[in-house]
């Protein structure tokens, strides 16, 4: 009796976990990149 990769519950995690990086560092880079704008904006 042998499982195979796809149905190991590791092999399910990964695309969740995959999309909830991406929930969380999507926005948060965007947070970063507008923090560098308006600091640049700042100073000049």
């Amino acid at each position: 009796m042998t499982a195979s990769a796809d149905t190991t519950p590791a092999a399910r995690r990964i695309p969740l976990l995959i999309f909830a990086w991406l929930w969380v560092a999507a926005p948060f880079t965007y947070g970063v990149y507008r923090l560098v704008v308006n600091l640049l904006k700042l100073f000049q």
